[in-house]
């Protein structure tokens, strides 16, 4: 007579692993994610530094709420405007995740263009210390053409590849160097093993002929001043976004927040949106070129987005 067997012991019982979604912004990995966990039985994890912040709504395109009801979407509207996010944050976030998802028996999808999050879940974190508030404080009030002066002198690497208009990112390399005497390159390159059990995952990145790129680039900025980015950047001035430096530098929100300031024309300032849009998409792709471990995905204009998720899913399963 055949006897039941033992149940597994819980750490016996396998989970779907986590698949991975990056691209360009506007070359629509956020369709290809929902089409793909929708085929799947997945939940997307979101890769976004800004969407995290609630009210961040209308300039980071986060997902709808039709969209949120279709498939569960995570690490959206997770924080305050006032509350700070890095890396660190979203690791533990995005762990805690994983585990809900896969004990639900579903797949985790992480969707989103914020390379250095991929690389901080995937490889651990890097070696450089914690922000010093007092330090902090001292750098932002600096001029940024001094700061950049220190960095060139004392890191010429990161000088040479750094996003020189972004005051934030600067403050935080000339940040690290202070504290620690060392180069703000040496210390990003030297990443933690943390999560060894993931360093090998493939990232499939999704990418676009550049004229394909910028027309859908075009679109979605002006569908973003017509759905009412000036009147939401309007509104959360009244709630702290020119007090949080990481939000204030997502592009739109920035260049609108000039706008409301007098210092260029409406017009001017959508075109400015795209020009910076589409150079921001340039640096997206030098990065997971430089750091990822990628297997990229040419789209074409034609392509349906439920073609191009199952195209996804055979890569991912190779």
């Amino acid at each position: 007579m055949a006897t039941a067997r033992e149940p597994h012991p819980p750490s016996a019982i396998r989970h779907p692993p986590p698949l991975f979604i990056a691209g360009p912004t506007a070359v629509g990995k956020s369709a290809v994610a929902l089409a793909l966990a929708e085929q799947i039985g997945g939940e997307i994890i979101s890769v976004d530094s800004m969407q995290v912040y609630r009210g961040l709504d209308v300039g980071t395109a986060k997902p709808s709420v039709t969209e949120r009801a279709r498939v569960p979407h995570h690490l959206i509207d997770v924080v305050e405007l006032d509350e700070p996010f890095d890396a660190a944050k979203f690791v533990a976030r995005a762990q805690q995740a994983v585990a809900e998802i896969q004990s639900r028996g579903r797949i985790p999808i992480f969707c989103g263009g914020t390379g250095l999050y991929f690389k901080a879940f995937l490889d651990g974190l890097g070696e450089a210390p914690p922000s010093d508030e007092k330090l902090r404080t001292e750098l932002e009030a600096a001029p940024l053409a001094e700061l950049l002066r220190e960095l060139a002198q004392r890191d010429p690497a990161t000088h040479a590849t750094i996003d020189r208009q972004n005051p934030r990112r600067v403050v935080r390399a000339v940040e690290v160097i202070r504290l620690t005497g060392k180069p703000f390159s040496e210390q990003r390159a030297d990443w933690k093993s943390e999560a060894q059990n993931l360093k090998s995952e493939v990232i499939q990145v999704l990418s676009r002929n550049t004229a394909d790129l910028h027309a859908r680039t075009n679109t979605r900025v002006d569908k973003m001043f017509a759905g009412g980015l000036v009147e939401e950047t309007r509104r959360l001035l009244d709630h702290g976004l020119a007090q949080n430096k990481t939000a204030l530098q997502a592009i739109g929100y920035r260049q609108v927040v000039e706008h409301l300031r007098g210092e260029r024309s409406l017009p001017e300032t959508i075109e400015l949106v795209k020009i910076k849009t589409r150079q921001f998409a340039k640096r997206q792709m030098t990065w997971f070129r430089k750091h990822a471990n990628a297997q990229w995905i040419e789209l074409n204009p034609n392509d349906s987005v439920e073609a191009i998720a199952a195209l996804v899913q055979v890569r991912c399963a190779d």
